[in-house]
């Protein structure tokens, strides 16, 4: 199991790293996730034994082959606060895609409705009316483009499941390297196991209240290096 961890931020109970591409968020006994690696990371720190129950707080989560910054909380009261920040929306969530196609208007909101079926992980876009459906927003700006694709910065009013992912591809971007939804373009080098191949989306930066001292939080999270054979501009990172 690889058990890389990269912080970037921990105060008191609070922990937000940077999640790998092609790694679950939970996963159940057994299976590699970011779960499992921020356990070990606390049990080393303290110095506890590898079976030593740990208990962690997953405040939210983040599809399989995305990357960015991840928030957990090491005891319940911190938790149940962030969770709640998350319900209320309160906490900013910024992405950054590389779509295929080029994207216009240079700043826009999409709106759509989803419904995810059971038993099915893709969600589809359905009508208002649908009885299952549920309201999906986001705001998107154009940060750069080159012959073939476009850089976009996202963010989230609505945090629904692979929200950015099917509202770009429905509108014919889809995420680079997103093969689930349409993109004919590789991201990233060659693996193996589909379910560990990455795509071009990133939790880019992640702002909350600390759940304890109430205090404002903004995390950055840079871009893994699957993102260089893109050649972004540097200014623009």
């Amino acid at each position: 199991m690889n058990d890389s961890l990269e912080i970037l931020y921990e105060d008191g109970p609070c922990l937000v790293v940077n999640k790998a591409a092609g790694v679950l968020t939970q996963a159940p006994r057994g299976i590699d996730s970011m779960e499992v690696r921020v356990k070990d990371y606390y049990r080393r720190q303290e110095q506890k034994p590898a079976d030593a129950n740990i208990y962690l707080g997953i405040t939210h989560r983040m599809d399989r082959p995305t990357t960015g910054a991840l928030i957990f909380a090491r005891h319940v009261r911190a938790a149940q606060r962030i969770c709640a920040q998350f319900a209320d929306r309160t906490v900013n969530k910024i992405y950054w895609a590389f779509v295929e196609g080029h994207v216009t208007p240079d700043e826009d909101t999409w709106t759509d409705y989803l419904h995810k079926r059971h038993g099915i992980p893709k969600p589809e876009i359905v009508t208002a009316d649908h009885p299952a459906a549920k309201h999906a927003i986001l705001h998107y700006r154009v940060l750069w483009q080159n012959d073939w694709g476009t850089w976009l910065e996202i963010e989230l009013e609505t945090g629904r499941t692979h929200q950015i992912r099917v509202q770009a591809a429905s509108r014919g971007y889809p995420v680079v390297g997103d093969v689930d939804y349409g993109s004919q373009r590789p991201f990233g080098p060659p693996k193996e196991e589909p379910r560990e191949r990455p795509i071009a989306l990133h939790a880019r930066q992640i702002s909350f209240r600390h759940p304890m001292k109430d205090e404002s939080v903004s995390v950055v999270a840079p871009l893994s290096q699957d993102w260089d054979a893109l050649e972004l501009p540097q200014e623009l990172q």
